[in-house]
Order: structure tokens, then sequence, then C-alpha cells
């Protein structure tokens, strides 16, 4: 069975550990040089992917939800104005501004921070840490394509799996 890019960008993507690292390795980065309070990486269902920083105040969950909305939302706008995409959102409160950037066509790279650093910080050091962002995903993405036309769906996983049932039932 072989897919397109395009099916495999719509299929979900599993994090295993040291793809986790290397995202919090950007993000890490990211905080450092444009000295937002926290980064959060959010797939564009809602569903945390990672969060750095200063987000023990902070309720991520929510927040992701309600960031997939907004870009949803943002996204509808794009397509009236015969846009693909605004590849990037920003939001300014009182107290505290939100950044987003869009990541690979399947995530978005939230930001928060206030005004001991500046926007235009925050953008530039966005977009730099979107592009890393996206050659993690890019290569995932490569990885299951290759995955899937060489060995076939998870075969690995198919298999480790065929041999704990074998194991607990015993084998035909």
């Amino acid at each position: 069975m072989s897919f397109t890019d395009k099916e495999l960008r719509n299929k979900a993507m599993v994090f295993y550990e040291e793809d986790i690292e290397a995202i919090e390795s950007v993000l890490d980065a990211f905080l450092k040089k444009s000295a937002a309070r926290c980064a959060l990486l959010v797939d564009q269902d809602g569903h945390m992917i990672s969060a750095r920083g200063g987000t023990e105040n902070v309720d991520t969950d929510t927040i992701s939800a309600l960031v997939a909305g907004s870009f949803a939302a943002t996204r509808a706008l794009a397509h009236q104005f015969g846009d693909d995409d605004f590849t990037a959102l920003f939001h300014q409160g009182r107290s505290g501004n939100l950044q987003l950037s869009l990541v690979a066509d399947r995530a978005l790279l939230t930001a928060l921070f206030d005004d001991s650093t500046t926007i235009g910080m925050v953008r530039l050091y966005a977009k730099e840490a979107a592009k890393r962002l996206t050659s993690i995903f890019d290569q995932k993405l490569a990885d299951a394509k290759s995955e899937k036309t060489s060995a076939g769906p998870d075969k690995a996983f198919h298999e480790g799996t065929r041999g704990a049932l074998d194991d607990m039932f015993g084998e035909d």
C-alpha cells in the first residue's frame, strides 16, 4: 500500500521519545532567543504535542483547543481572500500576547509572551523555529512514506503485537 504526501500529512503522527527531544530542543532554543514566556506545539485538532517554558499558570489544554479553533477560523478567512493560509497570527492583550505560526501545514507553534520582549523578536525567532520544526516533521513524513512503501503499514508494530499475543494466548 502506498500513500501520497497529502494522505500521509493528513494521518495522525506518532512521536517517539527522540522526536519529542528534538522538538523540545527547538522550543527551548526559541524561548531563549525570543524571551517569550512559554511555547506550545499544538496539532491542528487542538492536541498538545509539547509545551516548554513557564506553563505552570497556563491551562495548556484549553489554550491548545482555542488556538486550533482560532487558526481554523483564520484559515477560513484566508480562503475568502484567495489565500491557502495565513501562516502567522498575532493576538495582543493588555498583559499578554500570543503569536501563532503554522508548522508543516499540520501544527501550530504558539508563543505566549508579555511586554518583556517584542513582537519583532518573537516573530523572527518563531519563523526560524517553524523552519526547524518543519524539518523534523518532514523527516517523520519521509520515514512514514518509506516505511509504508517498503514494509507495509506498521510492520514492526504488528510483528511485536503478534508476538505478545502469541505469548499470552499460545501460538497456533
